[in-house]
């Protein structure tokens, strides 16, 4: 698909105008500066025009047109070039990832298969799929990875509380929400439909705890996961913020319930923009970060728990950038505007937090690409 035109032109024509009309042009229409918050949340850099990145924030904090913004965070090659947060907000605040946290769980996932624990094309270790007879034995943690295990599942309704991610997270299902995802039937052939779903997710969390621990006691079962975690991901990478939440059942809820501050969330960015390495001791391997980001066969817009910058087919809605701009952009997405944004050929990482309805999404993901085109590609 050939790309559009830069979406950032429209800064630089704000910068333009700033600099006819401060040389006093005659005729010459002043043109509002960026806000003065904007300004000083932009560090000196020569990796973009600051004026224009300034407006740049200032378009994402833009309440009517991208819903509420609560943190923005810019790394260009690792480093702070952008750094804001909406009123109640602070660098320190967790807050929640949602749909992000199937990431994090992504990449677990993947260190468990790099110390032999898990195998990516062997059946799921699943003992209720293994009996004689049943479908779903042919699934596999790839399978699961990609969002094509066929099993039955509805992400969103109308009303919202008859979907099955409502029902495993708030009401039947939340006792004991792995067992709720794997009662379900298939749907389809395991390995033949993408279909976005929660459930699978927290049946790798299940499948991972369950590596870990082969006790049923819920208590034994969090500290399980939460000593894993602490020691292989969140001390590794300095995550002093993150949290998971877990079930009744001890089960961390790895599709929708981790909480961290922007700046560790920036950091699970940078562990995929850095090929699976921090402070350079390698966190998880290079390979299984391609794979996260690689194709997917049945959706080329979607890898393995990470979203791609690719147009979708059969009418779905387009995600990340639709395919327009960076090729090599990948992205964690979460419900209402959640977004680590990875660029590795313009070296960036952005955080953006915050809530945003289902129709400003279009004007959000405009003004990120925006602002991730004023840094030109290496």
């Amino acid at each position: 698909m050939p790309c559009a035109l830069p979406r950032h032109k429209w800064l630089i024509a704000f910068a333009a105008a700033l600099s006819l009309s401060a040389c006093g042009s005659d005729g010459e229409r002043e043109v509002a500066p960026p806000s003065d918050a904007s300004l000083a949340a932009v560090h000196e850099t020569d990796a973009a025009n600051r004026t224009a990145l300034a407006y740049a924030v200032d378009g994402l904090f833009d309440a009517q047109a991208v819903g509420e913004t609560r943190a923005l965070l810019v790394l260009y090659d690792g480093d702070p070039v952008a750094e804001r947060y909406g009123p109640g907000f602070t660098a320190q605040t967790p807050q929640h990832g949602w749909s992000l946290s199937k990431t994090v769980t992504g990449l677990m996932i993947g260190m468990m298969v790099a110390d032999g624990s898990l195998a990516l094309d062997a059946p799921a270790p699943v003992e209720r799929w293994q009996r004689p007879g049943d479908p779903r034995g042919a699934i596999t943690l790839r399978h699961l990875l990609q969002m094509r295990s066929g099993l039955r599942h509805t992400e969103v309704a109308d009303p919202a509380y008859a979907s099955d991610t409502a029902r495993m997270l708030y009401r039947d299902g939340r006792g004991d929400m792995a067992h709720y995802a794997l009662t379900q039937p298939l749907d389809h052939d395991a390995g033949t439909q993408f279909a976005y779903s929660t459930s699978e997710t927290q049946i790798l969390s299940d499948i991972a705890v369950r590596t870990l621990t082969p006790s049923e006691d819920p208590a034994a079962r969090q500290a399980a996961m939460q000593g894993w975690l602490q020691s292989r991901l969140f001390e590794p990478l300095g995550l002093t913020s993150m949290r998971g939440e877990y079930d009744a059942d001890g089960t961390l809820i790895g599709g929708a319930m981790f909480h961290a501050s922007a700046r560790d969330w920036a950091r699970i960015g940078e562990l995929i923009r850095k090929g699976g390495t921090a402070n350079d001791v390698r966190i998880v391997p290079r390979g299984w970060i391609a794979f996260m980001g690689g194709k997917n066969p049945a959706d080329g817009a979607y890898g393995a728990h990470l979203w791609r910058n690719r147009p979708r087919e059969d009418g779905r809605s387009e995600v990340v950038f639709g395919g327009l701009g960076p090729q090599d952009a990948v992205a964690a997405l979460g419900h209402r505007g959640q977004y680590i944004l990875v660029i590795p050929s313009r070296r960036l990482t952005v955080v953006r937090l915050g809530y945003s309805t289902a129709e400003q999404q279009a004007a959000l993901n405009d003004r990120m690409l925006s602002l991730a085109e004023l840094f030109p590609a290496q």
